[in-house]
Order: structure tokens, then sequence, then C-alpha cells
């Protein structure tokens, strides 16, 4: 990694200069040359939340799809890399939009902007992005990343890059705490809304306290995390197709990937939809339960972006952080932590929002479901929720990650707990199928960029490979 410099801003600045005092003043210098310190601040930050919408959104998210069961490789590059031949090279985008539209950029506001909602938001943003990344791709540079005397920088631990995110999340809180929220249209997230910003970085150290296994420290967080369905952080697409602004996944499947990759095409159906459909022997469909509606809003015309009017319509939002979330971590780490009466009502909190047509849009929340509210003995041996006479401890917290799997689609979180649930010493077995590799391996990371690898002295000598588990996940 040589040094970065900031040059992921959208708008187009051209500044012209001209002098009638004396020709020859400055006669070599350009006018046109742009300067860091001519850029007036907010404008470093929509570029930045473009790169971290990439991030968290584009090409690894749909691998990520792929390795957790939610979606499937039918042709061409994803049929390669639903089959496991996933290269360096698929990195290369994502690493770029990590160290030099987001940690660049952010830095720079960090550093220099004396306006402290634009230094909070930028604090979260760099938080949100590393953890992320720590999440995907392990061990990373951080804590000598962005440093321009450093042009090789050391890949640090994955839990000490968690730990360095979560720091500069609680730094960002504290920031914007002493904040004002201000109409600000270059923060295409929240408009300048610190409070939102707030809520969803608790959700945010909530995420990787989880993903770290210390669920007392989840809970302390997700107790001030997002507190409604209206502070969700989603990418908005705001514009048609030809505008450039729209759903990522319709993107592609616009363009020279239609027929690539959805999630139902020929007959064969992801393990998501199957869980939605009663079709198969698998679904979650019950008295209490009926998925009808989503398995519609969730299942994708392979063929064409535009098709779709479900969960990846051009116009439709794209989830980051949610209110689902924080509500499931909670129920997640409550009962891990007590018992079923300490989980159940933020599971109950869930099924109510999804109950009024909440993760529909207008086109299907007109549709059959129904998702009322469990009781304690739903999940004792032999009730609604526990037909294989388990622990109903063990009940309660299968449905927890089962509606985290089905809600999360479209996030890292089903990769994510993939991982973390497939660990020998879990409190029970993964209640989800996942595509598995050779010998029964499963995917464990994302590659290391290979641009990285082939300009940073300090990286690996080879990419340890997909199969190599995460610190966290050991």
């Amino acid at each position: 990694m040589k040094k970065l410099f900031t040059k992921s801003i959208l708008a187009l600045l051209i500044i012209f200069s001209f002098s009638c005092e004396d020709i020859n003043e400055d006669i070599n210098s350009n006018p046109n040359d742009i300067l860091i310190t001519d850029v007036e601040d907010k404008l470093f930050l929509t570029g930045a939340q473009l790169a971290n919408i990439q991030l968290q959104l584009g090409h690894l998210n749909r691998i990520s799809g792929m390795y957790s069961g939610q979606l499937i490789g039918f042709s061409s590059l994803y049929a390669n890399i639903y089959g496991m031949a996933l290269s360096t090279v698929e990195s290369n985008g994502s690493w770029n939009a990590l160290y030099v539209g987001v940690l660049t950029n952010m830095r720079q506001l960090q550093n220099n902007s004396n306006n402290t909602l634009l230094v909070g938001i930028a604090e979260v943003m760099e938080g949100h992005a590393f953890g992320t990344a720590a999440s995907l791709w392990g061990g990373i540079p951080y804590s000598e990343a962005g440093n321009p005397e450093v042009s090789d920088p050391v890949f640090d631990s994955q839990v000490s890059v968690y730990n360095a995110a979560i720091q500069k999340l609680n730094s960002g809180i504290s920031t914007l705490q002493s904040a004002s929220s201000t109409s600000l249209s270059q923060d295409i997230i929240f408009g300048g809304n610190k409070d939102k910003w707030i809520e969803a970085a608790y959700t945010l150290i909530a995420r990787f306290n989880l993903h770290k296994k210390d669920y007392a420290a989840a809970i302390s967080a997700a107790n001030n995390g997002i507190s409604s369905a209206s502070g969700d952080m989603q990418y908005k697409p705001r514009a048609t197709q030809n505008s450039g602004d729209v759903n990522l996944f319709a993107t592609i499947l616009n363009g020279s990937r239609a027929g690539d990759l959805g999630n139902s095409s020929g007959g064969s159906e992801s393990y998501l939809l199957q869980l939605l459909s009663n079709s198969y022997s698998s679904n979650r469909n019950h008295s209490k339960t009926d998925e009808t509606a989503r398995y519609g809003y969730y299942k994708i015309n392979s063929s064409s972006g535009s098709a779709n009017t479900g969960v990846i319509a051009p116009n439709e939002p794209q989830n980051m952080v949610t209110y689902f979330e924080n509500e499931l971590i909670l129920a997640e780490a409550k009962a891990r932590q007590g018992g079923i009466a300490d989980g159940l009502p933020h599971l109950n909190s869930v099924r109510s929002w999804l109950n009024s047509g909440g993760q529909l849009n207008d086109n299907y929340n007109g549709g059959s479901f129904n998702y009322e509210a469990f009781v304690s003995s739903d999940f004792s041996s032999g009730g609604i929720e526990n037909a294989d006479g388990v622990d109903a401890k063990t009940a309660f917290l299968r449905e927890v990650i089962e509606e985290r799997y089905v809600s999360g689609f479209g996030m890292h979180m089903p990769f994510n707990d993939a991982r973390r649930l497939r660990k020998s010493d879990s409190a029970f077995s993964v209640p989800f199928v996942l595509v598995d590799g050779p010998a029964g391996q499963f995917p464990e990371r994302m590659p290391y960029a290979a641009t990285e690898l082939n300009s940073n002295s300090n990286a690996p000598a080879e990419d340890p490979g997909i199969f190599t588990k995460t610190e966290v996940n050991q």
C-alpha cells in the first residue's frame, strides 16, 4: 500500500484564476490546479459514503451471500466463485474503496475540519468500514494505514482492528454528542441528523462485539442502538437506471451479468427461498408464521435487474445497519446471558414490525404474511418452534439466528453468523444449510486484494486462502 492521495470527490471542481496586475506573476503556476485546502470540507463526505456503500453492499457482499446459502452463482464469473474459485483480484475494488474512498477522505475531515458534525460522521464511517473489513479479511493494515510517512503499513490482528474500530465508533459518538444536527445534502445517509448517526454507531459497536462473542458488551451498546426502522442506515437509490443511481444488485443484472447471479432459476432455489416457501420441508411457516409475501419480495429475476419489483428493484433501499439487527442482537445476547424471557421481547418486537409490513415494499405488503408474537412455551419440547425436542433455550436461539438469516439478506450478517456459529463450542449447530467446499471445508474469509499483496512488503507472501479461519472464529 503506497501513499494515498485524496481523489475521490464526486463533484468536478474547476477553478479558473486570472490576474491583470502582473502577467509575469506566478508564471510557472497552473491556475487550474486544485489543492486539498481549496476544497470545502463537506465535499469530502459524499464520495466516501459511496465508497463505503460499495464495501458494504457491492461485489464482496454478493459473494458472502453465495457462501451463506442466500444466493446462487448460475454462470460465468459468479458460477466460478460459487464453486469456490475466488481470486485475489476480486477484492481489489473493495480494498480500494476502503483505503482510498473511505480512509483517505475521512482522515482529511478528522484532521482538518472545524465542523464537529462532519468530524463525528467521519469517525463513525471509518469505524464502520474497518470493522466490516476486519470481519471480511481478518487481519488488515490499520494502525499505520493512512500515515503519509508509512508506505508499507503492517497488518494488524483481526481482534486489534475490531477493537480500534469500536474505539473509533465511541470517539464518533462522543464527538457527535457535542455537535448540532443540520441539514446536510452531502450526507446521503442521514442528511446531517446526528442522533441517527449516534444510534447507528451504537448498533455497529454491538455488531462487532457480537462478532467477538462478547455478549455483555453487545447488550450494553445495543441498548442505545437504532430504536426504530426510521433510523435504519441504508443506501437509498433516488433515480432510474439511466442515471446510475440505482440498487447495486439491479445494476449488475442490467449489465453484463444478467443471468449470472440470483436465488431462483430453472427450478433451483437458494436455501433462503426454501426457508420461506411451503414447497420445501425446511420452510419456517406454521400457524404463527406466514412468509408468503416475503418469499415473493426476496425472489430475484436473475435475467434482468429492471424486471425485479422486490428486494433488488432499481429504486429499492439496501440495508447496512438496521433496527431489526439491533433488536435481534439483544434477543440473542440477552438469551445467552440469561434466558428465553430476557430475549423474547426483542424477537417479538421484530415480529411486530414484520407484521406491520416491515421489510416489504408497496408491491408486496398487500400479500399474505403473519408474524404472531411467540410465547415461551412455543420453545418448549414439542412446542411450535421445538418439534425436535431440543433444549428450550437452544430452540429459542435457533429461531433468533434463523430470523437474522432471513431478515439479513443483502447484508454480511448471514456470512458472519455462519462463521461465528460454526465453532465447535457453539451452543447449537448452524441452523441453516451452507455451501461447502472441497472435503467439507467452508469459506471463512475473503482473499486479500491482489494490489495489496503485490505492493506492500508487509503483506503475506501469498493469500492464506478462503478456507483459513480468522482469529475470532478459530
